[in-house]
């Protein structure tokens, strides 16, 4: 990159570490973004331009952030003059391999998990004795994590960022599931799954749910692919068996032969709870015995994880009653897995659906559920789908011109449960019409559980 004219377009967390790395490589950066306030935040060294929609003059390539859409009026104007667009994977990619020891990437995609998986991956890897990080979509950006040095990089990778990647070569890849989502930004579902199948092009090893038929077919003709399944494993397999998780797809030469496989750690011992969670933690364990992790270190990873908020989070429990956060539901197919995770609950769901329809779900989970509280822009469909699959299941709905919309979907949400129910938060919808983010809406669900279960007990002693 020395003497290079590069053009950063987003000055968030992944274009400025973008753009900071360029810099201490030798380029020359400029930087451009509709918000003016992130570009005063930059290093004296990096130009900020707001509103760009065409490259200064000169410039040699551009470095897109992932949320920016083809259709961006700057990057079409990018292509159409002969320059390079990439994303700051593959940024991060060619950087790598210039260093006299490329890392090795072990990478994750899907429509749901990839954060908990990624997180559970770099725990086993690291209880492994490996100098690993989580990095990509998760928080950290790759650029940052290649130019730190790690030899090891478990890469959570969104659509987005892989639509703008062409020559990654993962060691190790997984998709580890397939549900319609972010098809406003890709435009279609088949270039949904044009992006998601991207991370398979040059792996050397693909790990494919085998539960998902969808996801599966992406690695359809890869010359070396291991399976997971929540069933019992067959050869080449990862799965569970007598409430273990069981490796039947890599045993090791200096480990104990077992032909019938290796039982790596109980399911009971795997947080956040809920089986769409065993299969999270069945492609992390994949991923790490495909690179060569050792048994033992499965069970110490997988217990020394933390799972990050908001993702089926045990809030409280009052009076035999559990409050569970699972905000990062935000479409469908997380909410599923959220919901399939407990026998008889009180769901609080609603938000932006962007189209989606909620028919299936309600109808898979109408006999789990004791009542339903629903918030934000798109109750209607939901309440439809309820009055068609789970009629005889009461719901209220929290207007919006209530001042404080989720302290009342709380309160209904306690009234109708009792001892032994879950008062679930799992929206299945974006949560912009209400909450700057599911982090905003989760945080928010937190302390309105704490405040109604605080007055409760306030009550309480009265009497």
């Amino acid at each position: 990159m020395q003497g290079s004219r590069v053009l950063v377009a987003g000055a968030g967390v992944a274009g400025r570490a973008v753009a900071e790395g360029l810099v201490s490589l030798g380029a020359t950066v400029t930087v451009t973004d509709a918000a003016e306030e992130r570009l005063a935040e930059l290093p004296a060294e990096i130009d900020g331009v707001v509103g760009l929609t065409e490259p200064p003059a000169g410039t040699d390539l551009v470095v897109t952030s992932p949320g920016w859409q083809p259709s961006s009026p700057l990057l079409v104007a990018a292509e159409a003059a002969g320059i390079e667009v990439i994303g700051d994977v593959e940024l991060a990619w060619r950087v790598g391999e210039t260093l006299p020891t490329p890392p090795v990437w072990l990478a994750i995609t899907g429509t749901d998990g990839k954060t908990t998986t990624v997180g559970m991956l770099e725990a086993i890897l690291r209880a492994g004795g490996v100098k690993a990080v989580a990095c990509g979509n998760v928080g950290l950006p790759v650029i940052e994590a290649v130019l730190d040095g790690y030899p090891v990089l478990a890469v959570e990778l969104s659509s987005y960022q892989l639509y703008w990647q062409s020559s990654i070569r993962p060691k190790v890849a997984t998709v580890l599931n397939i549900a319609e989502d972010h098809l406003e930004w890709h435009g279609s579902m088949a270039e949904y799954l044009a992006a998601k199948a991207r991370i398979y092009a040059n792996a050397e090893i693909a790990v494919c749910n085998a539960d998902d038929a969808a996801a599966a077919r992406l690695a359809d003709g890869h010359p070396n692919q291991l399976e997971f399944t929540l069933a019992e494993p067959e050869s080449g397999q990862y799965g569970v068996r007598d409430g273990w998780l069981l490796d039947r797809g890599i045993l090791w030469m200096d480990e104990p032969a077992a032909a019938d496989g290796v039982a790596l750690c109980p399911v009971e011992e795997i947080r956040p709870a809920g089986q769409h969670n065993v299969a999270n933690a069945l492609a992390a364990t994949a991923l790490a015995r495909a690179y060569g992790v050792k048994a033992d270190a499965v069970r110490a990873g997988l217990l020394a994880y933390e799972p990050p908020p908001h993702r089926v989070e045990l809030v409280a429990e009052a009076g035999g009653m559990r409050f569970v956060n699972d905000s990062k539901a935000t479409n469908t197919h997380a909410a599923a897995g959220s919901l399939r995770s407990f026998e008889s609950i009180v769901w609080i769901a609603g938000g932006l659906l962007h189209g989606a329809s909620v028919d299936e779900l309600v109808a898979d989970v109408a006999d789990r559920l004791r009542g339903v509280v629903l918030i934000g822009a798109d109750q209607e469909v939901f309440a439809a789908a309820l009055a068609r699959h789970a009629p005889d299941v009461p719901v209220v709905r929290v207007g919006s011109g209530d001042d404080e919309p989720m302290i009342s979907t709380v309160r209904a949400a306690t009234a109708m449960a009792g001892s032994g129910d879950v008062v679930l938060l799992a929206p299945a919808a974006k949560s912009h019409d209400m909450f700057a983010s599911y982090v905003d809406r989760g945080a928010a669900f937190t302390e309105a559980v704490r405040a109604v279960l605080d007055v409760a007990r306030e009550r309480g002693r009265g009497t």
